[in-house]
């Protein structure tokens, strides 16, 4: 049983129900689970083509859909994060003092072939243990 579980979503893709029932399950009384996403920074020449405002439309459009992964039982906080999402969520797992990170692999490719390069970058750096959904 572990004390604080991240479980970072890629909104995109179809481990998040999965990824918050497995959190649940491996959760100690007590316990927390955060539920993160982080969005790749939008780079600083292309800034510029976007109105005002829109950042916060796509953080809060990112908040909702983790809302909606968590579910009515409302049992994790949800965060969302900028940059490039291995780094981002191995650093943040750090920063948190996570000691168990679930994270989902994707159906991978050829350059990617085992586990998605995200989910190869938590298992290689993450500062606890990794459990990987497939």
């Amino acid at each position: 049983m572990y004390d604080k579980i991240l479980v970072p979503l890629a909104l995109d893709q179809g481990h998040g129900h999965k990824s918050m029932e497995i959190a649940r399950i491996l959760r100690a009384e007590g316990g927390e689970i955060i539920a993160v996403h982080v969005i790749d920074q939008v780079p600083s020449f292309a800034k510029y083509y976007l109105s005002p405002g829109k950042e916060g439309e796509i953080h809060e459009a990112a908040r909702k859909a983790i809302a909606e992964r968590i579910g009515s039982r409302n049992d994790a906080e949800s965060v969302v994060l900028t940059g490039h999402p291995g780094r981002t969520i191995t650093d943040y797992a750090e920063t948190v003092g996570a000691d168990c990170v679930i994270v989902g692999s994707h159906k991978p490719g050829m350059k990617d072939f085992f586990l998605g390069s995200t989910a190869a970058r938590i298992v290689r750096y993450a500062p606890c243990s990794v459990h990987v959904l497939r």
